[in-house]
């Protein structure tokens, strides 16, 4: 019997994880950014599209193919 067979986790798997793992990256990307080095001035770009919307979308995205990448069952040949 081979030891492969019996590996919880497959290579499509793995793939998947790193794709994951890459997509949540991207997602706290987008967070980084819009301080101001004067605490007495408001910086607006702290609430623009990018930080409200995309970024915690392509972050549960990433969450998303992580969950289907541990769930993923392995067809058997």
């Amino acid at each position: 019997m081979d030891s492969k067979e019996n590996m919880p986790i497959t290579m499509g798997g793995i793939k998947l994880l790193i794709i994951g793992v890459l997509v949540l990256f991207a997602g706290y990307m987008l967070l980084c950014g819009g301080g101001s080095s004067d605490p007495a001035v408001f910086n607006y770009s702290m609430f623009d599209f990018r930080r409200l919307v995309a970024a915690p979308l392509v972050i549960v995205a990433g969450i998303v193919v992580e969950v289907v990448a541990i769930m993923k069952v392995s067809k058997k040949q």
